[in-house]
């Protein structure tokens, strides 16, 4: 047996089978071959606000520079520096050799603190055909990272201590930047709190960082309060996976990222699995890429969708309507597929990636068993009722804090 699966962690005083503990999924991108439209689905109809904008023409090749897209943009829901990023895929392409499968720029995962992160990726390095490409620090964000890549290719992140964006609305200046890493974090490090007092006593401008602005007409009261958009994304995830080996993926998140398997679906003859590492039903699907032409995916690739939670049901209800307004299109997927998540519906963006769209998620407590399936609501996709009768965790998990808009 392999000594490394018999060893256990001291993890702020709990023994676990790694040096880490993911906590939820923290943010997640696309590559996008589609930036200008791209943008406008994912801001202005979605209201993911734009915290920062990044440049990768200095990395792209001279032979390549000035032909298309090189700026790459990080997106916020809450307070959260990001949620969600735009890249430009022909950058990545170019310099990097970005694969025509690979939609996913990230899937990042937060972890309890810096140290784990450090010892995290320590660990990373010595599990059997797991690829550490990165540590440090990043730059915007603040997070200390450590990326390594799932059997397929998916890059994944496990990061602590997300830069805040608070009441004022506005990202860290770029002289701030400059406690960017490039490698594995000496530890102890200095708290946020010296960083920038550091920048005040240097000078810096807290005030000059960038700030989203509202395109949309506050045309919606929603809750009591006047918004762009007739709902509020609470929370993201989950990430579905199109894999060619679908068991060797599902082993690498649980064996490696201490991920649970929640439930195992199969619909005509397609095994799909749902894991989580928190209390929603899952967090991360893995289905196999056949399922992608049986159903007709409208851009088969290695990414089925991602999903983003509205507050209520009349907040699903509503914003379905105004993104069919604003010409979006959906695409229907049977709702056996969506174990523990009650109504969906599935937006179709610019590139053809699915976003799932929803607004409740079953919990798992203490027994880690999901709730058996025939007590569950039985879902019509064509027929959605006006009201829904509570569940008995409606409203539960993840709380968003902060206001709404």
């Amino acid at each position: 047996m392999d000594a490394s699966a018999t060893r256990k962690f001291d993890v702020g005083g709990v023994m676990l089978d790694r040096p880490f503990r993911i906590s939820r999924l923290g943010h997640f991108g696309y590559f996008t071959a589609h930036m200008k439209e791209s943008l406008n689905f994912y801001t202005n109809l979605l209201g993911f606000q734009i915290s920062d904008p990044l440049d990768f023409a200095r990395r792209v090749p001279e032979e390549h520079k000035g032909k298309f897209e090189t700026v790459g943009y990080f997106t916020r829901f809450n307070g959260d520096h990001h949620a969600f990023v735009l890249f430009p895929r022909r950058a990545f392409e170019v310099m990097n050799g970005l694969q025509k499968p690979h939609v996913v720029n990230q899937i990042t995962w937060q972890v309890g603190s810096l140290k784990q992160v450090v010892e995290g990726g320590q660990w990373m390095k010595t599990r059997e055909g797991i690829e550490v490409d990165r540590n440090g620090r990043d730059m915007p964000g603040s997070n200390w990272h450590t990326y390594m890549r799932d059997p397929e290719g998916n890059r994944n992140e496990l990061y602590y201590g997300m830069e805040q964006i608070g009441w004022i609305g506005r990202s860290k200046p770029l002289p701030m930047h400059n406690r960017r890493f490039t490698q594995a974090a000496d530890l102890p490090q200095i708290p946020e709190w010296k960083e920038v007092d550091d920048a005040v006593a240097a000078g810096v401008d807290l005030l000059a960082g960038v700030k989203a602005e509202e395109k949309m007409p506050l045309d919606y009261e929603v809750g009591g309060i006047k918004m762009g958009r007739p709902f509020k994304i609470t929370s993201i995830g989950p990430v579905r996976l199109l894999a060619n080996d679908v068991e060797k993926v599902a082993r690498f998140y649980s064996d490696t990222l201490g991920f649970d398997l929640t439930e195992e679906v199969v619909w005509q003859g397609h095994r799909c699995l749902y894991l989580r590492n928190n209390t929603d039903h899952h967090c991360l699907s893995v289905f196999p890429l056949a399922l992608a032409d049986a159903l007709k995916l409208p851009r088969p690739s290695q990414c089925f969708s991602f999903g983003v939670k509205f507050y209520d049901y009349q907040q699903l209800k509503d914003g379905v309507a105004f993104l069919k307004k604003h010409g979006v299109k959906f695409f229907d997927v049977p709702p056996e597929l969506s174990p523990g998540m009650d109504y969906t519906a599935y937006a179709i963006d610019p590139d053809g990636h699915l976003v799932q769209l929803y607004y409740y998620m079953e919990q798992i407590g203490w027994d880690g068993k999901p709730k058996p399936a025939n007590l569950r609501r039985k879902v019509d996709n064509a027929h959605w009722p006006e009201t829904v009768q509570p569940l008995s965790d409606t409203f539960n998990g993840e709380p968003f804090l902060g206001p709404w808009a």
